[in-house]
């Protein structure tokens, strides 16, 4: 996922997961035979504002792990916007912002915090509302490999990361997300804990089924 000498721009919400991958890139630092550069990207979109206090205590935390961080407001509504808002267009319109500032570092990869959870969440969200088999890669090429998008905590369940959260002092704060009462991957979440009362190894099943396709039973 990185590799000596790379540039790294990590997209920072405030939330416990970004922050926690910002944690662990700068600690891992210290004992990898391998050396990195890495940037911050935060995002304050001007229609739900994360606010002064939060700011300072993000740039302070992600100074502190010596990360240079920018903090970018934008329209959470691109130009282009004429429907009906949701998450994808949020999170299209946020991958717009940092692969601008990719660019402008002349970085290639884009490190985001999604976890275990996430990903085998973003499995069933695609198998039942879109009707296809896709899900969350650890790398993944855009505009022909021109960028990559890395997910370095892929493998580490939500659970650890809130064990971090307890002992380690993040500055986790949250914005006032439209969606946030009515989130599909809430609803996956909570059925993803249902199951898991039944069989305990459902998110490792979720996870490695993608590259576990049995051929002989697909069209």
């Amino acid at each position: 996922m990185i590799e000596d000498g790379e540039g790294i721009l990590i997209s920072v919400s405030g939330g416990k997961d970004s922050l926690a991958l910002s944690l662990a890139l700068a600690k891992r630092k210290s004992w990898v035979l391998i050396d990195y550069e890495l940037h911050g990207l935060f995002i304050d979109w001007r229609e739900y504002p994360a606010g002064e206090q939060n700011r300072k205590r993000l740039l302070e935390f992600m100074e502190s792990l010596e990360i240079p961080c920018r903090i970018v407001e934008a329209s959470i509504f691109p130009t282009s916007y004429d429907k009906r808002f949701n998450c994808y267009i949020c999170s299209r319109n946020r991958k717009r912002i940092l692969f601008r500032e990719a660019k402008r570092l002349g970085i290639s990869k884009i490190a985001v915090g999604h976890h275990l959870d996430d990903v085998i969440e973003t499995t069933l969200m695609n198998l039942f509302f879109k009707g296809e088999f896709a899900t969350m890669l650890p790398v993944q090429d855009f505009f022909d490999g021109k960028f990559k998008i890395i997910r370095p905590m892929c493998e580490v369940e939500e659970r650890e990361v809130i064990r971090l959260m307890k002992v380690y002092p993040l500055p986790v704060f949250s914005i006032n997300c439209p969606r946030k009462a009515d989130s599909q991957r809430e609803f996956f979440k909570d059925l993803i804990k249902q199951v898991k009362r039944v069989n305990k190894h459902v998110k490792d099943n979720l996870y490695n089924a993608p590259w576990r396709i049995n051929k002989d039973y697909l069209p």
